[in-house]
């Protein structure tokens, strides 16, 4: 009983900072830049990166990008500097992808792992927040319809694949997750999907159909890739900083393999409308 009050009380707690957050864009930023910190030094301890010169190219990317939306916005160069982030970021994640399916264990070369930091984890935390800034001005009302079906999903994954799964999904890296608990936790965030359509007012029905299958897809692949770092690092968690939860990492990996592909979207999105 202690131990469920502890994991609810960090879960609320958690939940609540990210809502509250919401409410100013600069206390988005803040906090996002609090946790890529957090999750930073949750990654680097499970690839065995032990130096600070990850946390320097977090940080001045991070507040180089927070500026130049904050301040500058719209510019040419602003726009140009993210699509060059995003291709690199996303051809890193399919480099990821390729490696769930290969025995290759943690990179034994330095580069990569930087590379792992920056394009993997760093340059994630920088699509979070301008996911909040699609309609070129703070609205974080895509951002938390993002976070929601991340949370559906994994909730019904869950409970779907608790009480009916069979099939394994990936058993060599996560022998818990099932065929049907995927299956089960894409349906329920497709209907989760119109009610977030109707309430939040932001984007139609097909389009946040399209994102939650999106969301599910490589939230589950984001999952599955940090429970492969976890596994070659011999760690049940990333962390302990939230009890009863593990650590940060463990709640972001999600939201953190997606949302490079929910900003493609998104910007496919406005070329097309």
């Amino acid at each position: 009983m202690k131990e469920l009050l502890v994991r609810a009380f960090s879960g609320i707690l958690y939940v609540s900072l990210f809502l509250l957050a919401l409410y100013s864009q600069h206390a988005l930023i803040g906090l996002f830049f609090v946790f890529g910190l957090i999750s930073l030094a949750e990654f680097n301890k499970l690839i065995q990166l032990k130096d600070i010169v990850s946390y320097i190219i977090f940080i001045i990317l991070y507040l180089v990008f927070a500026y130049w939306q904050l301040v500058v916005d719209n510019s040419e160069g602003f726009d140009a500097a993210i699509q060059i982030l995003h291709v690199l970021t996303i051809f890193v994640q399919l480099f990821l992808i390729r490696d769930l399916f290969t025995e290759n264990t943690l990179p034994h070369f330095i580069t990569k792992r930087y590379i792992n930091t920056t394009f993997y984890l760093s340059s994630a935390f920088i699509f979070i927040i301008l996911i909040a800034n699609y309609y070129e001005e703070f609205n974080p009302n895509i951002l938390l319809g993002a976070f929601i079906l991340v949370w559906v999903n994994d909730s019904f994954a869950y409970l779907v694949g608790k009480n009916f799964g069979k099939q394994k999904l990936f058993p060599s890296i996560s022998p818990k997750k099932t065929v049907e608990g995927f299956l089960g936790g894409l349906f329920f965030a497709c209907v989760s999907s119109y009610f977030i359509a109707k309430f939040t007012e932001t984007l139609d029905f097909t389009s946040w159909l399209v994102l939650s299958i999106i969301i599910s897809v490589f939230g589950t692949i984001g999952d599955l890739i940090e429970s492969k770092y976890k596994r070659q690092a011999g760690v049940k968690d990333s962390g302990v900083i939230m009890p009863g939860h593990g650590g940060l990492l463990d709640r972001l990996d999600s939201i953190i393999f997606a949302a490079p592909f929910i900003y493609l979207f998104l910007r496919l999105l406005k070329y097309v409308s």
